[in-house]
């Protein structure tokens, strides 16, 4: 079967975690009435983005995997007989976290991890604290329903990320996110920045002929510290084909639940007429492994 159904839970979260587990099961339920067999959630999707400030006591949160948050998915995803991609905060070791995409089989177990290798360090965004680079590369997580380039949210914004998951055999692309606008951007900034993050989403698209999956948080959520005025997540999750058309759009300011189809031959018939793999420089891109080119 090339056909695919894709469910989207783009939610707004609290500082109540086992409210945020229920509601991200309750989507993941519709999802399967509405005849998904993969379920992507958005990005750190068992609590607030704590990444607002820098505090030591936040890494309280921070969980190993397998763990409580595996556990519980692991048992729905097996109920349910769905493939989960999950984003967590994980505890690696003592001093040592990750921001992690994590894969569940049907079955309940885990398929496999990736762990976010763009980490961005910008007001109200101040990961760099909290999350070590990933260290397990752009490596395509094989599943029951296919080949997955899971990467997460800052990833989005660099082609190369999408580029190698794409030559290792991905079928679709996948971004867990949590992007959204600081209140003190002018709306025309806040419509450039959320018109940039789609743009550049639909041209992984196009480049590399895959299905794109973007799952991004909806709602409002301030900074404890009072420095900034909160950050008002855009929702827009998104899925587009691989010509980088839309297959679907949530709206910014609800929570919604979605399944949408994709068809992977398309990307078979989409790479026929713009062959852009066959026609790439191999031998010209070596400066790529520059920081710049002086």
């Amino acid at each position: 079967m090339t056909k695919l159904n894709i469910g989207l839970v783009q939610q707004a979260n609290s500082g109540d975690r086992a409210a945020n587990l229920e509601k991200s099961a309750a989507g993941i339920r519709q999802c399967k009435q509405d005849g998904a067999e993969l379920v992507v959630l958005q990005e750190l999707h068992t609590g607030l983005y704590f990444c607002q400030i820098e505090s030591v006591d936040v890494f309280d949160q921070a969980e190993p995997i397998p763990g409580p948050s595996t556990d519980y998915f692991g048992a729905l995803a097996k109920e349910l007989g769905v493939v989960l991609v999950l984003s967590l905060f994980e505890s690696r070791a003592p001093g040592l976290c990750h921001n992690t995409a994590v894969v569940i089989e049907k079955d309940g177990t885990v398929a496999g991890r990736y762990r976010k290798m763009h980490i961005p360090d910008d007001p109200a965004y101040y990961e760099k604290f909290y999350f070590t680079p990933g260290d397990l590369g752009f490596k395509p997580l094989q599943t029951s329903v296919g080949k997955l380039g899971v990467l997460v949210c800052w990833d989005q914004w660099y082609p190369e990320a999408a580029r190698l998951m794409a030559l290792a055999g991905a079928e679709i692309l996948i971004y867990p996110t949590a992007i959204g606008y600081e209140s003190t951007d002018t709306e025309e900034e806040q419509e450039r920045q959320r018109d940039a993050w789609i743009i550049s989403q639909r041209g992984h698209a196009v480049y590399n002929g895959l299905p794109v999956v973007a799952v991004n948080r909806t709602g409002f959520e301030p900074d404890p510290s009072g420095t900034t005025g909160g950050i008002r997540f855009w929702g827009s999750s998104f899925v587009a084909g691989p010509q980088g058309e839309y297959l679907y759009q949530s709206p910014r300011d609800e929570e919604d639940v979605k399944v949408v189809t994709v068809d992977r031959q398309r990307t078979l018939d989409v790479r026929r007429i713009w062959p852009f793999f066959r026609d790439r420089r191999i031998d010209a891109y070596g400066d790529l492994l520059k920081r710049y080119i002086d």
